[in-house]
């Protein structure tokens, strides 16, 4: 319980802990947020890291002045290409022998299918798509990897999903952090980010069940 009442706190109080661990660790921080962004689009087995409302959080810290936004948005994109590609190589790596078995003692099957089911209906683009939707954009570029997908066309949207991902909620962040009622209800802001990431998860969940061919 006392764990679980720490995780509640550390999410509903994610501004005050950031700066914290600012104060407290300076330049680390970056560090910090590079591996955690990085681990959530890197490896499949960290899917449930924070991804969109911790670039969003960071993106409001930075307009009260804890943190560089040049400096964020530099590090946060470098981490999520950087995460993709080993993602991908990842993929590569192991091909068949995911693909081939029901499951795998880290990776679900049916995740791997809702992946593919996405690959079916916009191509290539599924790498910049995903980008926005929790679980799938860690699936993504593992599943590109497992497939015939070149590396040199993966790279290249990646790329462009990984900056317009950063770059949307770190900018995101960086406006409404600027307005009063959001520096007075910041926890109730990160909670909506959350709830919103996860709605899309869940209508892309119920959409490939009603119809999995055309989703």
């Amino acid at each position: 319980m006392a764990d679980q009442s720490y995780f509640i706190d550390l999410f509903l109080h994610l501004d005050a802990h950031l700066s914290e661990i600012t104060n407290e660790y300076g330049l680390l921080t970056y560090l910090l947020l590079f591996a955690i962004i990085f681990c959530e689009t890197g490896l499949v087995i960290t899917a449930f890291l924070p991804g969109d409302s911790l670039i969003f959080a960071t993106g409001a810290l930075a307009a009260s002045g804890s943190f560089n936004l040049l400096t964020l948005l530099i590090v946060l994109c470098l981490a999520a290409i950087a995460g993709d590609t080993v993602n991908y190589h990842i993929g590569h790596f192991l091909g068949n022998r995911v693909t081939n078995r029901e499951n795998m003692r880290f990776i679900k099957k049916k995740q791997l299918d809702r992946t593919h089911l996405f690959f079916e209906k916009y191509g290539v683009k599924t790498i910049i798509v995903a980008r926005f939707i929790p679980i799938i954009r860690t699936f993504a570029p593992f599943v590109a990897g497992i497939g015939t997908m070149p590396y040199s066309i993966f790279i290249s949207y990646n790329i462009i999903g990984g900056v317009l991902w950063v770059t949307s909620f770190l900018f995101g962040g960086y406006f409404f952090g600027n307005l009063l009622v959001v520096k007075d209800n910041f926890s109730f802001l990160i909670l909506g980010v959350v709830l919103v990431s996860l709605l899309s998860g869940i209508i892309a969940y119920i959409q490939s069940k009603r119809d999995p061919k055309g989703m």
